[in-house]
């Protein structure tokens, strides 16, 4: 029996266990990317276990989330990121060189090659043929230091394109399709696969934009092979000699498989509030838009930037209309400068924003109150934007700019001709952006800011465990509801018990309070729980108000990794009617939490206040348990170490 391409990475980056569906096992990790929003904290943590070197074959540092710099904040955690990562071997690339992924995509990305980001998009670089997978800080950082990346080994999803796209028709409406069919929980524990006769017809940067949204799906990573278009993608970036040809073996066996004609495919729009909220442009109508942002790590590439320019050529962005654009790297941005794209969007209204994340994370551009807002980005979780009641809409740039000039919600087939831009056979390759790490380390000084506060350590799990229903709360609550991430809170990344005092406040904004004058306790939730963003800020802030399991009908893969390295217990309903019966403020027991802990079977939780019991699933691996009992990751690599 063959192997999928998935499969065939992971069978030679396999550390331990053996890949049977369901099973744990671990993985060496090639490469490693971290961003400003998460890095701080892994690097901290990196920081902690003592380790002088990374052990990875390259490990870069991007400035792309908190570039808003309204105080000292940010400016202080760029530099401690600089310093730390010169000191110890990773690779910085400065604010203004562009959104990771995209230069990951650009100029490091390897064919085959593992890649671990502490960012829930880097399976971006499955577009390239990468193995990719977002995860928390902490497990970044333990990559870094030379350790394994442990997993549940995914099933395995093949998605066969058939056809060709249409005119006008986008790579981001072929994932907004996937999205409608599968639901934002429909890839949890899988990975990905695209083949197909399709396959051939997109481009490196396309297959990125359906890699990169494949995250909305739950699903670990997503992957296409690497063939003759990686080949001319990688050549056009100088770095043909990284091409290596990937594919799945012919009879390999899938659990799961979807068929895609992309003849068939028509301009779609993700509605408020979820990616998987998704109807045909035309279904939806001409609603009036008041803002349009086209950017993102999904679509800001230089493919995409050009057929934005063409369809603006000529042209001006509708009075009612505010207009944002982001290319996604210095590249990008100097090709424009260099080709006039860039003069052809200025002259038509629009306004151009820095080679950043910008709006997609709420980091500016929040429109105003009531409105809707068009973007090419990847999420549309009410409030995301820094603007509550603004209805966000997911589009493809070419949706998004007509509709810029239209003022209304536009399917674009009906705006004339098609932009058609072709791969360059040379891409501006200049990585004068990115300073490499110091060659002894020794001598370099890590330069810490008063912002950055120590992060909170969890104890060893205790005999009984025990606390009130702080907080009830439904089905698909992301990691933005649990840990909010926009403008004003982002400098404060490095700095836990400042931002713990707004965890979960857009459910309640009593939350932090409660959880204080109660000495912490537990969260109790619905389905896919912890959805959204890699940040483990949203296991630390919980940690840091003493928040001891969260009891949920099921969770997010990386929310639950997060919650198990902080040793917070992640706790599932076997009987999901029971959360009905929780009430708020209830008192709940789990006594010999330890022994049941141990024992690895279901773990008895007792309501006090109603007299009740319920039966909750724990599922760890024996490696998992052991950090449970130790009280999280580093916990238990101090107790490992010091063996």
């Amino acid at each position: 029996m063959g192997l999928t391409l998935s499969q065939k990475i992971i069978k030679d980056h396999l550390v331990s266990g053996d890949m049977t569906a369901g099973s744990e096992i671990s993985i060496r990790i090639d490469q490693t990317l971290t961003q400003d929003s998460t890095g701080t904290m892994a690097y901290l943590q990196f920081e902690a276990m003592g380790i002088d070197r990374v052990k990875t074959k390259k490990s870069v540092a991007y400035i792309d989330h908190n570039t808003i710099q309204a105080g000292f904040e940010n400016a202080d955690d760029h530099k401690y990121i600089q310093t730390v990562t010169n000191k110890h071997g990773i690779y910085f690339s400065r604010p203004g060189n562009g959104i990771c992924h995209q230069v990951q995509l650009e100029r490091f990305g390897v064919p085959g090659m593992t890649l671990l980001g502490s960012d829930s998009h880097t399976p971006t670089g499955g577009g390239i043929g990468m193995l990719a997978i977002g995860a928390g800080g902490l497990d970044v950082a333990v990559a870094m230091g030379g350790g394994a990346y442990y997993l549940t080994m995914p099933k395995m999803v093949r998605v066969n394109l058939t056809g060709k796209l249409s005119p006008w028709v986008a790579a981001k409406d072929i994932i907004l399709e996937v999205l409608r069919r599968m639901s934002v929980k429909g890839g949890v524990g899988k990975i990905i696969e695209y083949a197909g006769d399709g396959v051939k017809t997109l481009t490196v940067p396309e297959r990125a934009t359906i890699t990169n949204m494949g995250a909305e799906l739950g699903a670990t990573t997503s992957i296409f092979p690497s063939d003759e278009n990686t080949r001319a993608f990688l050549a056009a970036q100088g770095r043909e000699q990284d091409f290596v040809a990937l594919s799945a073996d012919p009879d390999a066996v899938y659990d799961e498989e979807l068929t895609i004609d992309l003849s068939a495919i028509a301009p779609m729009a993700a509605q408020p509030h979820s990616p998987d909220n998704v109807a045909d442009v035309n279904e939806i109508g001409p609603i009036k838009v008041d803002q349009v942002a086209i950017g993102s790590c999904t679509n800001s590439s230089f493919m995409d930037m050009m057929k934005v320019a063409k369809i603006l050529e000529g042209k001006t962005v509708h009075p009612d209309v505010s207009l944002v654009i982001a290319p996604g790297s210095k590249q990008v941005l100097t090709h424009l400068a260099e080709n006039g794209a860039l003069a052809t969007m200025v002259a038509a209204g629009a306004r151009i924003l820095e080679s950043a994340c910008g709006p997609c994370i709420g980091m500016g551009q929040s429109p105003k109150t009531d409105a809707v807002s068009l973007r090419t980005f990847n999420r549309n979780f009410e409030g995301r934007s820094g603007t509550v009641s603004a209805q966000v809409y997911l589009v493809s740039p070419e949706v998004a700019a007509v509709s810029a000039i239209t003022g209304v919600l536009t399917d674009p087939r009906t705006f004339g001709e098609a932009p058609v831009v072709d791969m360059p056979e040379h891409f501006i390759a200049n990585d004068n952006m990115v300073i490499a790490p110091a060659e002894d380390g020794s001598k370099v000084e890590v330069v810490r800011g008063p912002n950055i506060k120590p992060f909170p350590l969890n104890d060893a799990l205790p005999e009984t465990v025990a606390g009130k229903v702080l907080i009830k709360v439904g089905d698909n609550i992301t990691t933005d509801h649990i840990m909010p991430s926009n403008a004003k809170l982002l400098p404060f990344r490095s700095n836990i018990p400042y931002l713990a005092e707004f965890c979960l406040t857009p459910c309640d904004p009593d939350f932090p309070k409660r959880a204080q004058e109660n000495g912490g306790g537990i969260i109790v939730g619905g389905s896919n729980y912890g959805q959204g963003s890699s940040r483990e800020h949203a296991a630390l802030a919980p940690l840091q108000l003493g928040i001891k399991a969260v009891l949920v009908k099921s969770f997010a893969r990386i929310h639950m990794a997060n919650l198990i390295n902080s040793g917070i217990l992640p706790l599932t309903f076997v009987n999901e009617a029971d959360y009905d019966a929780i009430g708020m403020g209830d008192e709940l027991v789990i006594q010999d939490a330890i022994g049941q802990v141990k024992a690895g079977g279901d773990v008895i939780v007792k309501n006090i206040t109603q007299g009740t019991e319920y039966r909750t699933a724990l599922t760890l691996s024996d490696r998992q348990r052991e950090m449970m009992l130790a009280g999280g990751q580093i916990n238990y690599i101090k107790k490992m170490n010091n063996r």
